[in-house]
């Protein structure tokens, strides 16, 4: 952790003066309020034992009226090759396409493979100063780091374990067969630390759609793996490789909701009458999309693509490395982000866009029924100085403290 975080409780424990929702008010039927109390929450063995009525006089933690939220998930992230930790240093005007920072990659990639593993730690540290527990992060697999790129990442999420987890993905971020790289995804995608099969731009790098989906897709089904590519292409290309992954999930049923597109910026370029064809076939197949937002200018249809009901990840992508200048690690602010974009402002509205941080798990349903925390859950959790979730997405406030497995963490107490 930030060293001004300290762990102050683990084990069991009791904490009190808990605020949690409890449910909305409503202006006819309008939500115009979020409803609090307090509570006394029973932590054991890193789950919720109990929430329990408010009490005072009860002898647990006193965490003084703090909210409490679901931690929060980091949904698109590279931990593996970050500049974070290193002087600061904005990216280059000179690398314009992806084929171009493949070539520096190159170039780069031995010297930061040195420092990789306290770079990488010194990257989660920072997800869980700003409230991240969780993350789904792709790696390199390429001719130039081999498989080492995972020897460093798994080496800095071991020094991280009790206090962060993650999933993998193998991403050939140098192309398929561009680079010589399909060897390298099979010895990655045989091993149990792998959750997901990733690619990169099938047509633009590789030349060939079908040939790299087929290669994936059968990887993915012959190791149990998901599946998470990045396709950055726009146009008949992008949407090529989109419909025929789908078509692919499609013929393979095993593969919903385990099969993500990453970035999909063609899908900020079609027509309204597109973007809804698109959105029902994704929600039909259970493709989800993961990304970060907003990005350099791209706006993704993120309302219509809800409306359909597909699965919408959301991530940092990269915090301060070659391929990106911008990237804060915080993922409440990304959350306040997406609402000020798509003018998400209600009471109401502001409450959903939490999900974005939170992998979508909300204190209240959209009734406004309880239904987070509950006994049984895992006790990853948030501490914030709000009055509920809309103005913590709003305000996008310090976090105080941390309830990460069975540890409760403070900055000060």
């Amino acid at each position: 952790m930030q060293p001004d975080y300290k762990v102050i409780a683990s084990g069991n424990y009791l904490l009190k003066n808990v605020r949690l929702e409890t449910g909305f008010d409503y202006d006819e039927k309008d939500v115009i309020r979020t409803k609090t109390d307090l509570f006394c929450v029973e932590i054991e063995k890193g789950t919720i034992k109990n929430i329990l009525p408010g009490d005072a006089h009860s002898g647990g933690i006193d965490v003084n009226g703090k909210l409490m939220l679901p931690a929060f998930s980091d949904m698109h992230i590279h931990l593996d090759k970050t500049l974070y930790g290193l002087p600061w240093q904005a990216i280059s005007p000179k690398r314009k396409t992806v084929k171009d920072m493949i070539a520096y990659e190159q170039e780069i990639i031995p010297e930061l493979l040195k420092t990789s593993v306290e770079r990488g730690g010194e990257l989660i540290s920072l997800l869980q100063s700003y409230g991240t527990t969780f993350a789904r992060t792709h790696f390199n697999v390429d001719p130039t780091s081999g498989l080492q790129s995972l020897e460093n990442l798994e080496k800095a999420l071991e020094h991280k374990k009790d206090l962060f987890s993650a999933e993998l993905v193998a991403f050939p971020q140098h192309g398929l067969y561009y680079t010589d790289s399909a060897h390298l995804m099979k010895e990655a995608a045989a091993l149990k630390s792998v959750s997901f099969i990733g690619g990169l731009d099938p047509y633009s790098i590789d030349g060939n759609i079908e040939k790299v989906i087929d290669f994936t897709v059968q990887l993915a089904l012959d190791y149990e793996k998901g599946i998470d590519i990045h396709l950055h292409e726009i146009g008949e290309s992008g949407m090529k490789t989109i419909n025929y992954l789908i078509d692919k999930v499609i013929e393979n049923p095993i593969l919903k909701e385990k099969t993500f597109i990453s970035h999909a910026f063609t899908l900020g370029h079609l027509s309204s009458k597109e973007t809804n064809e698109i959105a029902e076939r994704l929600a039909n197949a259970k493709v989800g999309i993961a990304s970060s937002i907003p990005f350099r200018g791209t706006i993704m249809p993120v309302p219509a693509l809800k409306k359909y009901g597909v699965n919408i990840l959301v991530g940092n992508d990269n915090v301060q490395d070659h391929w990106s200048t911008f990237g804060s690690g915080n993922m409440l602010q990304k959350a306040n982000l997406i609402a000020e974009l798509y003018g998400y402002e209600t009471e109401f509205e502001l409450s959903r866009t939490l999900g974005f941080a939170t992998r979508n798990v909300f204190p209240l349903n959209e009734k406004g029924e309880m239904q987070w925390p509950k006994a049984g859950d895992q006790a990853n959790a948030v501490f914030l100085n709000a009055s509920c979730s809309a103005e913590a997405v709003a305000r996008v406030p310090k976090i105080e403290g941390l309830l990460i497995q069975d540890h409760l963490l403070w900055k000060e107490f």
